[in-house]
């Protein structure tokens, strides 16, 4: 199957069911409210890339550089476990060439910064995570289109469906506004918080915008996201990250706060770039499945927060544990 095989299929795949062709005609002509989408999806990506450029600071790339386990280890496991794992995933649920190409696109993405916000509250390594995900963004310029390449072998024609010059584009515009962020923090440190405060705010405000924005877009469709094997994905698929990335890294004789950081590294995901990517795609190709990001942000952001919450509560019972040990007679609670 070529990639004009993959187009012309999705016509007859979206009158699937109840759905009506010119429903489903209409989502495929571009109208303003695409249009809005697209420029939402910019603002919200040029955003996240310049305030995770901000929090970086160039000593610490050297730092890490001159002692690059922790980093190599961290590269591999983000793109090799997590376009492995979509891989895997597509061939399990046997998804269709479209779906297939969306999970191959989330999962070769490089880390996204929730996960420096996780390795915080797991007490990870910090200058290990922040390293890391601006790492990963910039290996993503040669690494994404490469895992991409190598994984859509396993699936008939779809390796001339993937598009590539449209990620090399998202992702080589995604650099700028991090390497902005990069240089203000350096040469004026005083302006990081403001970017970070702001940015955050923003980030929000534009990502709960253009969830109403895609969720009206689609709302006839949604149906077509909200099956078995997209649920599925999005919900194995930070969590294999996660618990992958933790056992490699203990493998690897990394500290348990370093596995801890790759943990969180490995299973989050830059899902603003995989929407952002996802958009240079004909909207005829992704359909309603372009919500496939969101699902996995929500997913990731719940998983994490589940194991975060079951760190914390470890740390508290051993806590409890060694006070026990220490003073026998003190009374429990």
């Amino acid at each position: 199957m070529n990639v004009s095989e993959v187009y012309n299929r999705m016509p007859s795949i979206y009158t699937e069911g109840n759905v009506s062709g010119n429903a489903s005609m209409g989502f495929m002509r571009n109208s303003p409210l695409d249009s809005a989408i697209s420029i939402f999806a910019i603002i919200i990506l040029f955003i996240t890339m310049m305030s995770l450029g901000s929090t970086m600071e160039i000593s610490k790339i050297k730092a890490h550089l001159f002692k690059p386990k922790g980093p190599a280890i961290a590269l591999v496991s983000q793109f090799c476990i997590m376009p492995l794992t979509a891989f895997c995933l597509a061939k399990i649920l046997q998804m269709s060439p479209v779906k297939t190409l969306i999970v191959l696109v989330c999962g070769c993405c490089p880390g996204g910064n929730w996960s420096n916000i996780f390795s915080l509250a797991i007490e990870g390594d910090m200058n290990l995570s922040i390293v890391m995900t601006t790492c990963s963004n910039l290996a993503a310029l040669g690494l994404m289109p490469l895992m991409l390449y190598l994984f859509s072998q396993g699936f008939p024609g779809l390796e001339t469906a993937v598009p590539y010059s449209g990620i090399i584009t998202a992702l080589a515009l995604s650099l700028l506004p991090c390497v902005i962020g990069i240089a203000i923090n350096h040469y004026r440190p005083q302006y990081s918080p403001v970017i970070r405060n702001v940015g955050i705010s923003i980030l929000i405000i534009s990502g709960i915008i253009v969830f109403i924005l895609v969720g009206y877009n689609v709302r006839d469709k949604i149906w077509m996201v909200l099956k078995a094997d997209i649920l599925s994905a999005s919900a194995l698929m930070p969590l294999t990250g996660f618990m992958l990335g933790y056992v490699l890294s203990g493998i690897c004789g990394l500290s348990p706060r370093c596995s801890r950081t790759i943990s969180m590294e490995t299973g989050c995901q830059n899902t603003q770039l995989c929407f952002a990517v996802l958009k240079m795609i004909p909207p005829q190709v992704t359909g309603p499945l372009i919500l496939f990001p969101l699902l996995y942000y929500s997913f990731q952001c719940a998983e994490g927060l589940l194991l975060v919450l079951c760190f914390r509560w470890f740390r508290k019972f051993k806590a409890h544990e060694a006070v026990r040990v220490l003073n026998p007679t003190s009374p429990s609670h």
